[in-house]
């Protein structure tokens, strides 16, 4: 009797151990909302400011201010933009570039399920020798505005107080989406102008 209780403990071991690694697994993937949770959208005087400053070593100011044009301006014309997407400000002297573009933003894109959001923004870079400081702001979305058109601010919309539930621990249900695309979004922008700097 002992031998075949036994037997029949060593035959569950590989699935005990199976379920205590999807368990893991469940972990892990539950954990990998953390750098969308709190924090990770910044206010500035009530206005969500993405920011960052990226060095440049052995960069002039105007050297960085011509590899940013460029890249702006590239920007503009990729297959996700609209037309509405240019440069819209350029100051040679104080080294300043600002962007305007449109863009959509996919969360979902199956045979028969789109779903996506119109993303309009700013984007504004301020240069000097070996360093930019680079902001991502004046965050607007249109969702859905072929069937039932909505307009929501970044700051009514993807902030701690709204795109996270109360106990800030979950992105929220609604909104928890268009927070982390764009997110997502900023942090492909800003390591595509680091290494366009630091190359």
């Amino acid at each position: 009797m002992m031998k075949k209780l036994l037997i029949a403990l060593l035959a569950l071991m590989p699935m005990m151990a199976t379920a205590q690694d999807n368990t893991w697994e469940k972990k892990q993937y539950d954990n990998g909302d953390t750098k969308y949770l709190a924090g990770a959208v910044p206010e500035v005087d009530g206005h969500v400011v993405f920011s960052t400053t990226i060095q440049a070593p052995g960069k002039s100011a105007q050297q960085i201010y011509d590899l940013l044009k460029g890249d702006f301006t590239e920007l503009s014309t990729e297959s996700n933009q609209f037309e509405q997407s240019r440069i819209a400000y350029e100051d040679p002297d104080k080294k300043q570039i600002i962007g305007n573009y449109q863009e959509w933003l996919v969360f979902k894109n199956k045979p028969l399920s789109l779903d996506r959001t119109r993303l309009l923004y700013n984007l504004i870079a301020d240069c000097r020798d070996g360093e930019a400081t680079i902001q991502m702001l004046r965050i607007v979305y249109f969702y859905d505005e072929e069937r039932n058109p909505q307009t929501f601010k970044a700051e009514e919309w993807i902030t701690d107080k709204y795109g996270l539930n109360k106990k800030q621990t979950k992105l929220s249900r609604v909104s928890g989406k268009f927070r982390r695309k764009t997110i997502d979004r900023k942090d492909y922008l800003f390591n595509r102008f680091t290494q366009l700097l630091q190359k």
